[in-house]
């Protein structure tokens, strides 16, 4: 990394904008940034720092960089040219800051603004120049680190070398450097795994301690499960500090508890057998006497039965007597209900073709159809018949009708879309009649609308032209102004210089002319003239009273001269400077005044926004011309295709025509009187319809005539078969189906249940039980009540003692399980911790007590103590060395990164804080330069080929200043350049090239000083 330019404005101290040209300033390789305390040195290198990474090194705030003696309206901005990877940059940054508002009175808040450009060979119009990268805070921001490869906090330290930081890092404690190389290397991932060991055995902890705590439950569990008889599990059950081993005991305790459950089981199944013997035994005593019980019970019950059904037998003589005459006559019922059906049969069926026929007379049938009351049904079934031949006939007219119908929507259509092709070709024809014109229209615009973007580009220069003469035209103007008003300033310091040159003239000639008069006054008696070497002064001589004049007179006249030429001297080479200005404002401006200027700049104005709205109209009227073109293609198109489509439709038109006229003839034939062949066949159908429901109404008829005739000769013989003189005999003992039904299931019923109880009464086991004493039930069921309660007692048990072993199994398998699980937990939970206290320092086996993050930040020590020691050794004349130490700390301070100095006269080995003034600075420095030298290996090797060190040079003597300035004369190898910031008196005369700061009233000034300004 080269800077080569920066310019700061209102930054800081600087009202004004100032410029440091460091390839001009750091030509040698070494210079000198100085001034008095408080004029702005260090807001140099806060602006390179501002530049590169928004922020300045301290870390103000962006606001608080704006100078306090900047004008209101001029903007707080720091450039930077300089050379990264390669790539000549320029970065501009403005921070956040308040400006005057434009319009109205107040102030507005100016954002943030970043611009990193590239130089480029060809910057885009062809020519070498400056390339825009980008305008993004984050993205210029991102580029600039990835070139640098360092943060702010690694370049402030490497770069921007502060001796006062590296002298607390010098003699400061392990905590101290800790933080300032934290800063500088990228140690975070070593403590992230500290930390990521820590909470891994933390993990693995809760892991383990979970197993305790579910060893327990289990262990509760089984206790519980055991009953009050098992052995306590305390004793076995490890404490949370106990022993790794935590399942070994309580394994063999489980085993225990499960051995006596499965000795219980054993007793408990035992006790079982018996109560299910005893209580089957009584189960059986118990089903004996109620089946004795009950068969006492069926054989009272059947006598009882017997004695009921006794009384009934007269009633059920006579009911079988009743009924049998009723059946007798039930061959006689179904032929009478045929009867009488087949007469209401016959009165329906009359009344149907009684209405058929008379509807078949109002019906106009042309007088063919037999429509009178002798008609019979076949000469109705021939007048049917031939009515649909007819229906049939004209079927195929009908046809010819619907076609004719079709035929007419179809001419409809066609003449409409024939219509709509001479329209269509019609419009077409009147579009292309207008095309030349309009063409003709859009191609004059067009050609207006060239020449205007042509005088655009034309006024564009013009407009440039002028705008740098009116600008050049007003400075010339402002500068007249200021010249008029130093002219006579500078005249008058002009006549101030000369009045006191004369003076001072003056003053010489007279002290000349009285010289022998003062040498005459210094003259004593007996002491030797140092004119002639006399010891005798016989005639000394005398100066006027008015004419004396003394050294000092004479040197004061002498100052008062300097002063005056001084101050005439710089107000000439203002005027000269503003004479120059302006001749070179007037040059530029050319002879027209500004107003003039003004005048045809705003008259170019007013021609160019003119011209260019003219020229605006170029795009839109090409655009419109290829759009009339595709539009005349499209027409031509839509005209050909409309002219044939209107041809097609014509010759279409006419053959539908001549068939139109064929159908309609013979349509007219088919359909007679009516509206149309659909009203006559639908006029013939219905006509058919009514003639077959009267043919089938009156072969209804006849058929129901036969019918009664056939049922009146079946009652007849019905009565006779069944022994009965006449119908009406029958009829009289006749009984309905229901009353018949219902006496039937009486008389079975009777018969049945006297079987029943016959055969009840009959069977040996019912006498047999009816012989024996009564059964004592209630002894018996208290028996079984006993034997089952006492089942019950050994049931439970039983399965008490079966959910025991199953419970204690169940636990055992888990105790198991958690054995297997708690084992690799346990070997991770060793391990981790182990691992976690040699990072964290805590283990006995970490002797140094260093932490991971500190181990890692001792080797960058290590290595930062190795570059010093370099430098240092030549600093001190080979005195001293920097060594890293990896002694312990006192108390519970951890060790690993102490730093010690080795002294080659002595042979000894001491403390950093007991360097002296000067070796410290020797020491901090070579830190300092070793750690730029680490910090820039680690972010990739990034030369640095400009440097700054600030301050320490005023502890030093005449010989170890000697000695630095050859270690900073080494760093100016491979075109290095070093900047030092102090405001030691020795350093002027040893490095030409210098950077003076100068602080006044109203801002601070940069300018560059050679030996002669030290």
């Amino acid at each position: 990394m080269r800077l080569h330019k920066l310019t700061v404005t209102a930054f800081g101290p600087f009202a004004g904008s100032e410029t440091v040209d460091f390839d001009a300033l750091a030509a040698g390789g070494l210079f000198l940034l100085r001034g008095a305390t408080g004029a702005g040195k260090s807001s140099v290198l806060d602006a390179v720092c501002f530049a590169l990474y928004g922020e300045t090194p301290n870390a103000r705030r962006a606001n608080r960089l704006r100078s306090d003696h900047a004008a209101p309206g001029r903007l707080t901005q720091v450039e930077l040219e300089l050379t990264l990877g390669g790539r000549r940059l320029h970065i501009t940054r403005l921070p956040e800051q308040r400006r005057p508002k434009k319009v109205g009175t107040g102030t507005t808040v100016e954002r943030p603004q970043t611009l990193l450009r590239e130089w480029a060979a060809d910057a885009g119009d062809g020519t070498p120049g400056w390339r825009p990268v980008s305008k993004s805070h984050q993205e210029a921001g991102e580029e600039i680190h990835r070139l640098i490869g360092m943060s702010r906090e690694q370049f402030c330290q490497v770069v921007l070398l502060p001796q006062g930081d590296f002298a607390r890092f010098l003699k400061g404690d392990s905590e101290e450097r800790g933080k300032l190389l934290r800063r500088l290397f990228d140690t975070e991932r070593y403590g992230l795994v500290e930390a990521w060991l820590a909470e891994q055995r933390r993990a693995q902890e809760s892991a383990v301690h979970s197993g305790r705590r579910r060893l327990r439950d289990l262990a509760s569990k089984a206790e519980q499960a055991a009953g009050p008889a098992a052995e306590p599990a305390g004793e076995w059950v490890p404490a949370e500090d106990g022993d790794a081993d935590l399942t070994a005991g309580v394994l063999g305790w489980a085993a225990i508890l499960r051995s006596g459950a499965a000795e219980q089981l054993a007793v408990a199944e035992a006790a079982l057998a018996g109560a299910e013997a005893a209580q089957r035994t009584a189960q059986h005593e118990r089903e004996a006497a109620e089946e004795l019980a009950g068969r006492q019970r069926r054989y009272r019950e059947a006598l009882a039965e017997a004695e009921r059904l006794a009384g009934f037998g007269e009633a059920a003589a006579r009911d079988r007597h009743r009924l049998a005459a009723a059946q007798e006559a039930v061959g006689v019922e179904a032929a009478l209900r045929l009867r009488e059906s087949a007469a209401e049969a016959l009165d329906r069926a009359r009344a149907a073709e009684q209405r058929h026929r008379e509807a078949l007379a109002r019906t106009d049938g042309g007088g063919q159809l037999p429509t009178g009351a002798g008609a019979d049904a076949a000469e109705l079934a021939e007048a049917e018949r031939r009515l649909r031949a007819e229906v049939v006939r004209l079927e195929a007219a009908r046809a010819e009708e619907r076609r004719r119908t079709e035929l007419a929507r179809e001419q409809h259509a066609l003449a409409r879309d024939r219509r709509a092709a001479e329209d269509l070709a019609e419009e077409a024809e009147d579009w292309l009649a207008e095309f030349d014109g309009e063409l003709a229209r859009l191609e004059q615009q067009q050609t207006r609308a060239q020449m205007a973007s042509t005088r655009v580009e034309q006024l564009d220069g013009q407009r440039r032209e002028l705008t740098t003469r009116l600008g050049a035209a007003r400075e010339r103007d402002g500068l007249l102004a200021e010249i008029a008003a130093a002219e006579p300033r500078v005249a008058e310091l002009r006549t101030a210089a000369l009045d006191a040159r004369e003076f001072g003239l003056d003053l010489r000639d007279r002290r000349l002319a009285g010289m022998a008069a003062e040498l005459a006054a210094q003259l004593r008696p007996h002491e030797a003239c140092r004119v002639c070497g006399s010891p005798e002064h016989p005639a000394p001589a005398e100066a006027a009273e008015g004419d004396r004049v003394s050294a000092e007179d004479e040197e004061r006249a002498g100052r008062a001269q300097a002063a005056a030429e001084r101050l005439w001297g710089e107000a000439d080479q203002a005027l000269t400077a503003l004479r120059v200005r302006e001749a070179a404002a007037a040059g530029a401006a050319g002879p027209e005044s500004a107003d003039v200027l003004a005048r045809t700049l705003a008259e170019l104005e007013h021609e160019h926004r003119t011209a260019l709205q003219e020229a605006e109209a170029l795009g839109r009227v090409g655009q419109e011309i290829a759009r009339l073109s595709e539009d005349r293609a499209r027409r031509l198109e839509e005209l050909n295709e409309a002219r044939e489509r209107a041809a097609v439709l014509t010759d279409r038109l006419a053959k539908l025509d001549d068939e139109q006229r064929a159908l309609t003839a013979r349509v007219a034939a088919a359909r007679g009187e009516a509206a149309s062949v659909a009203d006559r066949a639908a006029s013939l159908t219905g006509l058919a319809e009514a003639v077959a429901a009267a043919a089938a109404a009156a072969r209804t008829a006849a058929e129901a005539r036969a019918r009664l005739d056939e049922a009146e000769e079946e009652l007849g013989g019905a009565a006779a078969a069944a022994g009965f003189p006449d119908a009406g005999a029958a009829l009289a003992v006749l009984l309905p189906r229901e009353e018949r039904e219902r006496l039937e299931a009486r008389l079975e019923r009777h018969h049945a249940e006297s079987a029943a109880v016959r055969h009840e009464l009959a069977l040996p086991e019912l006498a047999e039980a009816a012989a024996r004493p009564p059964v004592d039930l209630p002894a018996a069921a208290a028996a079984l009540s006993a034997a089952t309660d006492r089942l019950g007692r050994a049931h439970a048990a039983r399965s008490a003692a079966q959910e025991r072993c199953t419970a204690l199994a169940e636990i055992g398998r888990q105790l198991g399980a958690l054995a297997a699980e708690l084992a690799p937990a346990l070997e991770r939970y060793r391990r981790i911790n182990r691992l976690a206290a040699l990072a964290a320092g805590t283990s006995t086996e970490n002797r140094l007590r260093m932490r991971l993050e500190s181990y890692v930040l001792a080797a960058r020590l290590e290595q930062v103590a190795a570059a010093a020691s370099d430098r240092l050794v030549r600093m001190s004349g080979g005195r001293y060395t920097l060594v890293h130490s990896d002694d312990r700390g006192t108390g519970n301070k951890r060790s690993g990164l102490a730093l010690r100095v080795v002294d080659a006269w002595t042979g000894t080995e001491r403390d950093t804080a007991t360097l002296s003034g000067g070796e410290s600075f020797f020491a901090s420095l070579s830190l300092a330069l070793g750690l730029a030298d680490v910090v820039t290996d680690e972010a990739g090797g990034m030369p640095l080929d400009t440097l700054f060190i600030d301050e320490g040079f005023g502890t030093l003597d005449e010989q170890s200043l000697e000695e630095v300035m050859d270690v900073l004369d080494g760093l100016r190898e491979r075109d290095r350049a070093v900047g030092i910031v102090s405001h030691v008196a020795d350093l002027r005369s040893r490095i030409p090239a210098q950077l003076l700061v100068r602080k006044g009233r109203h801002g601070s000034t940069l300018a560059l000083a050679g030996r002669e300004d030290a």
